[in-house]
């Protein structure tokens, strides 16, 4: 299927349901960037092969058919696939062990196995490896490259492993240099200053400007190098891929490994340009089967192993591509290539593929990776793989970078959030994630240092409770209290831990009693709900109890929050609602700090602006100086206001009295107008009704400000009438049309 997302990209193979006009209108896009592509992708794809010591033309017909193919039947729009120097370590030890037709048969094997991994739908799987293993096999792919590369630019010939490699390097550098390692320098110079130059001049893609001054400059001088070796013509029909002979181990996993860094890297391009591109997703899975037929058909003709390629998909995308035929276009260049300036081809020296092979092997070292691995703290993962891989085979790199991750996920279990806290004479032991026999040794060192004969609370946040760490709390709680100490269970979340003296877990969350958390309940609630613990929040001064809490575990969650406004508020909304403790105006409508300007007073009367100064400085305040863009006035079921308003007031109390006269004008819209009414129903109680029509009328009051009508006429203000039924935990929006009040699950179109 083809689908044109904003009438910019496809995300299905083209021909099968977009018209010929519509790839006509694209193609004003695609064929510029199908150049600029093919520009890059020629010296790249002579020089990956160059790196493996896989025939030069190898690199092009990968090209080819990994942009003709792979675009074709794979799901990224925009990805540009082809040979990669992230498989030229992989292949170039291939090549030495099996040959090169039998290295051949291997690819095309690989691009069956990345086709069964689409099949069974394994893709997004791929993508749970940690991304500091990715990034640190990537760089060392790119230190192979570099140190394998920089013998070829110094006039030498790399060595057969990176350690001698690196040991060769320094007599290399102080050697004598020949006309070869001008060259190298001249192509790794250019690519350099390139991105400094004007954009005018950037238009030409820095690795053909390299790879061509080089080129012409090797040509003027006479110097006399070797030099790309390409045949007279494309291979034949008749090249058949040899069956590898050897290791049974070594084939499958060579197999494994070309299959493996093909497709994660695909899948990392293709992810990468999903997050510049509008519309929906690549379909991962189906990407893996497009590179896996590109690879069968690669290896069938004598080709480099596909990938799809980061740096040539980022071109594509950068020169403005909108469809995959401007990849398959690509592709359609290299092929004239081939055919009518092969004779081109055969001046560029190999030293200069060799330069273009050292910048783009360091740049597979990247630094904004490394940085972000080392915020999330998997430095040593990252260290791991890139020394494994060095050192050692890629392989061993992956496997010495997942042991190490694993080590470091063992190693948080056991350390992270176990410690002691001190509260002047009392102590709170803090248990933090998941608690299990891993954690045991750390939970009894630490539960060894709590004072004895003392008032312990045992604070448990825990995600999960195994039954060793589960038995080692019970065995202490009743040690320790027995010795003549106290122990206060104090569980947030899940109870795991509520029936811990006796002995029995509450596995299953099906069985517990659900839990509302503390900062949302009244703690008079969430007593009642753990009366076995009567002074966890008891006592004479239950508030300051609360904000001890807000200060160890909320304040350094906000901490940012509150520091953004520290100098300044700028609310979106002026909330006036009642002083009833029942409504939490944060709470009802999901804001936060910063977000609500509130006014709070008895039954959310807004008094006419020439009654009242409190309430009118506020609304000019908000509305005036903080250029709010909504005020709400919000009213509630069993309105102590209201039942005042009916006569149901108490005696002797003249502030209480004198401030209700404000709710006249309500009782007297009451008598006037017909029924407010609340999800198409009168409520059953008249406070109740009363209560809606005085967030009607106090809506209206809130016009008579001068402030109010101006910033309604300039466009600037919105008034939202809001309800909130306590019983029903309901919120309840006026539609004025309607005069009536509609559920905020289907709220009403401003």
């Amino acid at each position: 299927m083809i689908d044109i997302v904003g009438d910019e990209h496809d995300t299905g193979p083209p021909g099968r349901r977009n018209p010929a006009s519509t790839l006509l209108k694209y193609l004003r896009h695609d064929v510029p960037a199908s150049v600029v592509v093919f520009l890059v992708a020629v010296p790249l794809s002579l020089g990956v092969a160059h790196a493996a010591g896989a025939p030069l033309l190898a690199g092009l017909v990968s090209a080819v058919v990994g942009g003709i193919v792979a675009s074709f039947f794979g799901a990224s729009a925009l990805q540009v696939s082809g040979p990669s120097a992230a498989l030229t370590i992989v292949i170039a030890e291939t090549i030495a062990t099996f040959g090169w037709a039998a290295t051949c048969a291997m690819t095309a094997a690989a691009g069956v196995v990345q086709i069964l991994f689409g099949l069974t739908r394994v893709a997004r799987a791929t993508l749970a490896i940690s991304p500091a293993i990715v990034h640190g096999l990537l760089a060392g792919i790119g230190l192979i490259l570099v140190l394998g590369q920089l013998h070829v630019v110094l006039g030498g010939v790399a060595r057969s492993s990176t350690i001698e490699n690196i040991l060769a390097l320094p007599g290399r550098i102080v050697g004598h240099h020949d006309q070869a390692a001008l060259v190298g320098v001249v192509t790794v110079g250019v690519l350099l200053a390139w991105t400094r130059l004007p954009r005018s001049v950037r238009r030409v893609p820095g690795p053909l400007a390299a790879v061509a001054l080089a080129t012409g400059l090797s040509v003027a001088a006479g110097m006399d190098l070797p030099r790309v070796d390409l045949p007279n013509g494309l291979p034949g029909l008749g090249f058949v891929p040899q069956a590898p002979s050897g290791s049974v181990a070594a084939i499958i996993a060579a197999v494994l490994s070309i299959a493996l860094i093909a497709s994660l890297e695909s899948l990392l391009s293709a992810v990468a340009i999903d997050k510049l591109r509008d519309g929906p997703r690549t379909d991962l899975n189906r990407e893996l089967v497009g590179q896996g037929l590109a690879n069968v058909a690669a290896g069938s003709l004598g080709g480099f192993p596909v990938t799809g390629v980061v740096v040539r998909t980022m071109t594509n995308f950068e020169a403005g591509a909108r469809t995959r035929m401007s990849a398959i276009l690509h592709s359609v260049w290299i092929l004239g290539c081939c055919l009518f300036l092969a004779g081109a081809l055969r001046l560029i020296p190999l030293a200069a593929l060799a330069g273009l092979l050292v910048h783009v092997g360091a740049k597979l070292v990247n630094l904004t990776n490394l940085r972000e691995v080392r915020r999330h703290g998997d430095l040593p993962v990252y260290l791991a793989t890139l020394l494994g891989a060095v050192a050692v085979n890629l392989l061993t790199g992956v496997a010495a970078g997942i042991a190490v991750a694993l080590a470091l996920m063992l190693r948080r279990m056991l350390f992270s959030g176990i410690h002691v806290e001190r509260d002047g004479s009392r102590t709170r032991v803090v248990i933090e994630g998941a608690l299990t026999f891993l954690s045991v040794p750390r939970l009894t060192t630490v539960l060894a240092e709590v004072p004895e004969r003392a008032e312990v609370t045992l604070e448990l946040f825990v995600d999960y409770l195994d039954h060793a760490a589960f038995d080692c709390l019970r065995g202490w709680q009743r040690a320790y209290e027995r010795a003549g100490g106290t122990v206060i269970v104090d569980e947030i979340g899940h109870p795991w831990f509520e029936r811990g003296k006796a002995g029995v877990p509450t596995v299953r969350r099906g069985v517990a009693s659900r839990v509302v958390p503390r900062w949302l309940a009244p703690w008079s609630q969430w007593q009642a709900e753990h009366l076995e613990l009567p002074s966890q929040r008891g006592g004479s001064v239950p508030l300051c109890r609360g904000t001890s809490e807000f200060q160890r575990r909320t304040a350094p969650l906000l901490r940012s929050t509150w520091d953004g406004l520290a100098n300044g508020q700028q609310p979106h909304t002026l909330f006036i609602t009642c002083g009833d403790a029942r409504i939490v105006p944060n709470l009802i409508t999901t804001s936060g700090p910063g977000d609500l300007f509130t006014v709070r007073n008895i039954g959310n009367l807004v008094p006419r602006a020439e009654a009242d100064f409190s309430v009118g400085a506020a609304i000019e305040y908000a509305v005036g100086l903080l250029r709010v863009q909504e005020v709400v006035v919000c009213g509630h079921s069993g309105c102590g206001a209201m039942k005042a308003l009916l006569g149901d007031a108490p005696d002797g109390l003249a502030h209480l009295g004198g401030w209700l006269r404000h709710g006249e004008a309500t009782m007297r819209r009451r008598e006037s107008e017909g029924p407010v009414l609340l999800d198409g129903e009168r409520p059953v109680h008249e406070g109740d009704r009363l209560a809606l029509h005085n967030v009607v009328q106090q809506l209206e009051n809130l016009r008579s400000y001068p402030v109010v009508d101006a910033a309604l006429a300039r466009g600037e203000l919105r008034l939202t009438g809001m309800y909130f039924d306590v019983g029903k935990a309901n919120v309840y929006l006026l539609d004025e049309a309607l005069r009536s009040f509609t559920s905020a699950a289907a709220p009403v179109k401003s």
